[in-house]
């Protein structure tokens, strides 16, 4: 039987942390059912002192997913890794998480402290750790600058505290393949209980070496690796669970490492973080960007249309794209929607099958063609979790190169079940309709960022926006998808707008 690599997701924390990637409670659960569904090892949810919706985000997370190992990151200090069980406390299998600097650089500049004191530390924080939960984590930041010596002597030590797993983090993307494997390699020789423990590789992508990193550290002995959905995390991001998954799959020849990812998840779990944060991956990113098996060549074509293993080292189907268009219309029942959509992998309750069915009937009445792609949009965009205070009941919008662009809006207040219209002029029909609605929900929003992008092809094609919305200094993201992009554009922005307003109403009932 050969060796088993654990993946470690850690998208719901260090990915999160990622520019315009920040998700709420419910989108964090929803992200968390589908890594479950992708067959993580471990899910990162979060860092539990940092807030009280991390917290809570965490304590959902491990109440929801009994399966895998639910993780909360925490500091050193006794506070951290208290909080840090308290949110872990409902877990099927809980892991603590804790973590301190070991290079010199950051002793000297951000902990001003000396090799033993943070030793000290160290020690203290996996013994408290020890004494809530069997499995305990001690990651050293900044381990691929810190001195080889200091680094063997700590994870000895947090290791004779009961540290299950010792991470080993290129905190900053610095190391490249060679200077890894030989860090992995000596700590395997020179860390004399090296064996009581897993030892753990988490690589940010500075320099673009994140999975190479990873696959790596493999060859020398780590046995799991941290990596995000879409590579998505601070900075560059971290290593990319798809293509180490993927790399692993393909490459068994030389790395024949088992590990428990359904591969064929994994497009969707790509699709479902897009879809949740607005950041869409690069169309030519490794194994789910939209033209991974893409060939335009002449010479290529010729030789997949011949056999697809001339260019393709891996198919669309194993990693759960889908090649096929179909041929469901406006003529077409539930049934048939119904069992297309068990064939996408979606098993619908009735309610929601004609929820859905519903908002294809209209899109088919203005699209002559529908795709997959449609039907993911329909699910994606009708099926938000969040409390709607606010709906669009209409919108419309003129501009012009002579006109000032204005706009009438009609939305209803669930609150109170009155509908109220507003007129407003702006820079642009969404400008003109995003005043409108500031008016009508008495919400002031500053628009960080806008982005259109089409789903499926044609003059018809179904479009989803997305925004990023301030309001109060914090970011909210919003979403909708239709063949008029004015109306999703109005619908996504009051999608940030009913963010925003739950997440207030959240943070007064914690406080009280």
């Amino acid at each position: 039987m050969s060796e088993r690599i654990a993946i470690f997701d850690t998208t719901l924390r260090d990915g999160e942390q990622s520019p315009g990637c920040s998700m709420n409670l419910e989108e964090k659960l929803r992200m968390a059912k589908q890594l479950d569904a992708l067959g993580v090892d471990v899910i990162e949810a979060g860092f539990a002192i940092a807030s009280d919706d991390d917290f809570a985000a965490i304590r959902e997370v491990a109440k929801v997913c009994r399966r895998p190992v639910i993780a909360s990151l925490c500091r050193t200090t006794p506070a951290d890794i208290e909080r840090a069980w308290e949110a872990l406390a409902d877990a099927a299998n809980p892991r603590i998480h804790t973590f301190v600097a070991t290079s010199d650089i950051h002793l000297q500049y951000k902990l001003q402290k000396t090799r033993e004191e943070v030793l000290e530390m160290s020690r203290n924080a996996v013994r408290l750790a020890k004494s809530f939960t069997q499995d305990v984590e001690f990651s050293a930041e900044d381990a691929t600058r810190s001195d080889l010596d200091y680094l063997c002597q700590i994870v000895e030590a947090v290791i004779d505290e009961g540290a299950t797993v010792v991470n080993i983090p290129d905190t900053v993307g610095y190391t490249i393949p060679s200077e890894y494997h030989h860090i992995i390699t000596t700590l395997k020789q020179r860390v004399r209980n090296i064996d009581k423990a897993v030892i753990s590789v988490h690589c940010h992508n500075d320099l673009g070496l994140g999975v190479a990193n990873s696959l790596a550290a493999v060859a020398a002995g780590a046995r799991q690796i941290e990596c995000t959905i879409n590579g998505i995390g601070e900075r560059a991001g971290n290593a990319s669970l798809e293509e180490i998954v993927m790399a692993l799959r393909v490459r068994k020849d030389l790395m024949p490492y088992a590990n428990s990812v359904v591969t064929e998840e994994l497009y969707r779990s790509s699709q479902t973080l897009s879809n949740i944060t607005g950041v869409q991956v690069q169309p030519n990113k490794a194994v789910v960007g939209k033209n991974a098996f893409a060939h335009e060549a002449g010479i290529h074509q010729h030789g997949v249309l011949k056999n697809r293993i001339t260019y393709e080292i891996m198919t669309p189907e194993s990693v759960g794209v889908k090649t096929n268009s179909i041929v469901l219309g406006k003529h077409s029942g539930r049934h048939a929607l119904g069992k297309k959509y068990e064939e996408m992998g979606y098993n619908l309750t009735r309610p929601d099958l004609d929820k859905a069915y519903k908002m294809f009937t209209k899109l088919a009445d203005q699209k002559k063609e529908i795709f997959e792609e449609d039907l993911v949009a329909i699910l994606q965009d009708g099926f938000t979790q969040i409390p709607e205070r606010y709906k669009l009941r209409a919108v419309q919008a003129t501009a012009g190169t002579s006109t000032l662009a204005t706009a009438l809006v009609t939305v209803n207040d669930t609150k109170t079940d009155d509908s109220e219209t507003q007129t407003s002029s702006g820079d642009g029909p969404v400008n003109a309709v995003y005043q409108a609605i500031d008016k009508l929900t008495g919400m002031s929003g500053n628009l960080l960022d806008y982005t259109v992008r089409s789903i499926t092809q044609g003059a018809d094609a179904v479009g989803e926006v997305f925004v990023h919305v301030e309001f109060e200094g914090t970011s909210y993201t919003g979403k909708a998808a239709s063949t008029d992009i004015v109306d999703a554009s109005a619908r996504a922005y009051l999608n940030a707008v009913n963010k925003a307003l739950y997440s207030q109403e959240r943070r007064k009932h914690v406080q009280n």
